[in-house]
């Protein structure tokens, strides 16, 4: 940045997309790369009939300008989050003002071709309403972003005119621009900043002509125009005196304006970047303001609404690369950071990603926000969407340009990909990708794409509360994403779970509202009813958008990030306090490994209110589908009855006013719940909750509001804006000691459903204990899962002895051969034979049988004791370090027990054999 700030001089206009010196090959480029050309031809064809327009009527796309034309009002008043009104008088029109920070409105914007020209009238807009196709008189606060919309609007058509003149050198282009630049920025030169009559957060946060200096779209369009049109301008001796102290003034505001410490400091940023390399030198002008003092503003120093970049960068998870916002969010950040740095980079040649390794880090750690199927999870105001490509693309390209040629094979493979699944179809939408983008990607499609790096098994990302799980790949991949609220964008939603299996978001979150102002957003969107959670006393509730209610991870397998041999098993537990209510939560997720393809998905939920008394837990979830049946343990389908529970008449949240269609039934025994979903060309696509019963449970059948988080890639488009099933399970307990526990079973018409039966259980002596077995699909195996609620629960029977979390063996039910066991937070285990002791920290431990022998793995100290057949060969074991043996032993016999032999292990190992 230094250096392009000393040449800054040397460097004539344009400079920001592009130079003269490069327009050579750019003109090349455009003979030889036809998605490129296509965009310079689409933007001609563009502009061609607002140019006769303007040929005929020299003012027509001047007057469709939204301005205080008749009132040339230079002051702008708000309330709060509103336009109240505007006054005094400017020697010119002034640039009109925002409506309303909430962008919902029941009103359209009008096209450019239907607004009435020189526009400004005591009534207000005229606007067309969304539902009655009414026109009617609106105050500006009730028509949403349409004003500032249509100023956007209409510089972008100036913008690519100033462009095209720059290119072809045909004068009409900048003839069509001019006028309207200079007509809107006299505009804002005579215009102040807006002023909040009720002195609220929003005077804190307004721009010069929306209502969030984040919003300032408008800015690079303008930029763009004088980059292109400043020869022009200069050759026809225009001044530009006010148009720099335009933006100037748009810088301070910036400056002065905003939020400091989330998304708003980047985008922010990235306006004053503009700005900042548009400028001339500080020199240049009496009041400094140039070149050095935005770009230092935006790198380097730090005021109290605008962090410097090299500060920002600080605020990502220094180990893992997350952004401390929900996922659209954190994605959308690093598309902002890779754009600033393209910027300067374009300026300085000085490889600015290489200077701030963190923006590349990122990028590459957003592959874990994604659903096997290339979509990002939803978790509070997220949407199902792809990760975007301009952010591997901008990667592309300065990967190509630095020569890092392993990097952008890499990345060139994984965009090739989405193209041909035809998530991402490679085409030009505007600047960024006309001059950035590389003309072709670099991959052979014969070459495997080594991803590992990208995805791991489980991921935790602390500062947004959320631990991902995944298994399985294609057709049977599931994933489970658990998340708290913590950081920016984030839910009241206490400890709530999102699924992914048979190629949906099967189990979605809801997303957010039509605005963060609506009161569907409000009361249930943002709120615990419209997530797959558990309700206490139905009030469960705290702040929703910028929330520090994470829940405390005590286990998950494997470590995050981490890969590991023993892929049988992933499995996370949290803990949290729901604040609200006073009450205790845990949650149990796992993926486990079935016999068939598909793996199933198990799932225990604790929660208690601390203070003794009436309670009630409500645990809530959602599935795609059409319908919802629940059976009892035989197979007879529950009569359900109509209610009005769940309502905030019955003291309920308002959220659960949202529930509609409401059945209910009351049953104590085990339950299975049936959700089908079917779509055309598809088979019906099931998902089956063999749920544990508890005394007088309430069965609720709802449907809620259709998710905004679904996208057509994680749900059928036939019922995107349909309602979604749900299935609610009431205790008038606590659910401690007899915690909600289901097994969720996906499977596919026509496929093999990998589980037969499950069934639950306890132990008389040992309350904490939960007992789980599930019968294989075609009942020769079945898993025996013993679940405690800490390490330190012991579960004892005539069968095994537990001291700690978890255990689960897979066995023959004919030949009582373990297939595999796996044990976590333990510190002791015995059963069928097998004694496994901590040498101190509790350990996770996995078995697998093989044809001679077993491989294990472990991850602290143990002493091993396992059975061996009198007369039997004495076990070796082979000890693994980075694939590669590095030693070997005999086992020796416990002198306890003749029936054992004994390995002591001194450290973890990720591979182990015992071989006979």
């Amino acid at each position: 940045m230094q250096a392009f700030i000393g040449l800054s001089q040397t460097i004539q206009h344009p400079r920001i997309y592009i130079t003269n010196q490069e327009k050579e090959n750019f003109e090349n480029t455009l003979a030889t790369v036809e998605w490129k050309k296509e965009l310079v031809d689409k933007k001609k064809q563009r502009l061609e009939k607002y140019i006769e327009y303007c040929k005929k009527d020299p003012e027509w796309l001047v007057s469709r300008l939204q301005m205080n034309w008749k009132t040339k009002h230079d002051k702008v008043f708000l309330r709060e989050g509103n336009f109240s009104h505007s006054e005094g008088e400017a020697p010119v029109p002034t640039v009109r003002y925002s409506g309303t920070r909430d962008w919902a409105s029941e009103y359209m914007r009008p096209s450019i071709e239907e607004v009435e020209p020189y526009f400004d009238d005591p009534r207000g807009l005229y606007l067309k309403h969304k539902k009655t196709g009414k026109m009617e008189w609106v105050h500006p606060s009730e028509s949403g972003f349409a004003i500032d919309k249509i100023n956007e609007q209409i510089m972008a058509l100036v913008a690519d005119a100033a462009f095209l003149y720059w290119l072809t050198g045909e004068k009409q282009y900048a003839d069509f621009a001019s006028p309207v630049f200079f007509t809107y920025m006299e505009g804002m030169y005579h215009r102040d900043a807006p002023i909040d009559l009720a002195n609220s957060n929003q005077q804190h946060i307004s721009g010069l002509a929306t209502f969030e200096v984040i919003h300032e779209g408008i800015v690079v369009s303008l930029v763009a125009t004088y980059d292109f049109l400043y020869n022009y301008f200069k050759r026809n001796r225009q001044n530009l005196d006010t148009s720099v102290a335009v933006f100037q003034k748009w810088g301070d505001q910036i400056i002065k304006k905003g939020i400091p410490d989330n998304n708003w400091n980047l985008f922010q940023a990235r306006f004053l970047t503009y700005i900042g390399l548009v400028l001339e030198k500080n020199d240049n002008y009496k009041n400094g303001k140039g070149q050095e003092y935005f770009l230092d503003h935006t790198f380097n120093i730090s005021t109290d609404r605008q962090i410097a970049i090299k500060e920002s960068l600080l605020v990502y998870d220094q180990e893992n690369a997350m952004w401390p916002e929900c996922a659209s969010y954190s994605v959308h950040v690093i598309t902002t950071f890779l754009k600033i740095f393209t910027l300067l980079d374009h300026a300085t040649n000085a490889n600015e990603f290489n200077n701030y390794p963190m923006v590349e880090r990122a990028a590459l750690a957003s592959f874990q926000y994604l659903f096997p199927s290339g979509y990002m999870v939803g978790f509070g105001d997220s949407h199902h969407k792809n990760l975007p490509p301009e952010n591997f693309e901008l990667l592309i390209a300065n990967y190509r340009k630095y020569g890092q040629e392993k990097k952008e094979k890499l990345i060139s493979g994984l965009l090739s990909a989405m193209v041909s699944e035809g998530l991402y179809d490679r085409k030009a939408n505007g600047f960024f990708e006309l001059f950035f983008y590389v003309d072709d990607l670099k991959h052979n499609p014969s070459e495997e794409l080594n991803t590992s790096d990208l995805v791991s098994p489980t991921f935790y990302a602390p500062n947004v509360s959320m631990v991902n799980q995944r298994m399985g790949d294609g057709k049977n991949a599931v994933m489970a994403s658990t998340v708290g609220s913590y950081g920016n964008h984030a839910h009241a939603n206490g400890i709530s779970l999102e699924l992914y299996a048979n190629n949906y978001a099967i189990g979605p979150d809801m997303g957010r509202g039509p605005s963060y102002w609506h009161k569907d957003h409000r009361d249930f969107y943002s709120r615990f009813p419209a997530h797959n959670t558990v309700v206490v006393d139905g009030k469960s509730d705290y702040a929703a958008m910028r929330t520090y209610f994470p829940f405390t991870l005590d286990h998950v397998y494997p470590k995050s990030g981490e890969e590991t041999t023993f892929d049988k098993v992933t499995f996370s537990k949290v803990s949290f306090v729901e604040p609200k209510t006073v009450s205790d939560q845990q949650r149990f997720t796992a993926l486990i490994k079935s016999t068939s393809s598909k793996p199933y998905i198990l799932d225990v939920f604790w929660s208690k209110k601390q203070k003794e008394g009436k309670q009630k837990h409500e645990y809530i979830y959602h599935n795609l589908g059409q319908s919802l049946e629940i059976f009892d343990a035989d197979h007879e389908l529950l009569k359900m009855v109509p209610t009005d529970d769940l309502s905030s008449k019955k003291g309920d949240l308002n959220g659960y006013n949202y529930f509609f269609d409401k059945r209910k039934t009351v049953n104590s025994g085990d339950i299975k719940a049936l959700f089908t979903l079917k779509s055309d060309n598809h088979p019906d696509n099931f998902m089956k909750l063999w749920v544990k019963g508890s005394h007088n449970q309430t069965l609720y059948n709802v449907n809620s509001p259709k998710s905004n988080a679904l996208s057509e890639g994680t749900a059928p488009k036939k019922v995107l804006e349909k309602p979604i099933p749900t299935l609610i399970l009431k205790r008038e307990e606590a659910a401690w000691q007899n915690p909600f526990a289901l097994v969720f079973n996906p499977y596919l018409e026509g496929e093999e459903n990998p589980i037969s039966n499950v069934s639950f259980s306890t132990l008389k002596n040992y309350p904490n204990t939960q007992i789980i077995k599930v019968l294989s699909h075609d009942e020769k195996r079945e898993d025996h899962i013993v679940l405690n609620s800490s390490d330190n629960d012991v579960a004892l029977d005539e069968a095994y002895y537990q001291k700690g979390l978890l255990s689960i063996i897979r066995q023959s039910r004919l030949k009582k051969e373990i297939q595999f066991m796996f044990l976590a937070g333990m510190t002791k285990f015995e059963s069928h034979g097998w004694d496994i002791v901590s040498s101190g920290k509790p350990f996770s431990f996995s078995l697998e049988n093989i044809e001679n022998g077993y491989i294990i793995s472990n991850d602290n100290p143990i002493t091993i004791n396992m059975p061996i057949s009198n007369g039997a060969k004495m076990p070796e074991m082979q000890l693994y370090e980075n694939g590669k043996l590095v030693s070997s032993r005999r086992a020796t016999v416990n002198r306890n027990d003749p029936g054992q032999v004994v390995f002591k292990l001194t450290k973890g190992y990720k591979k182990i054999e015992i071989i006979y």
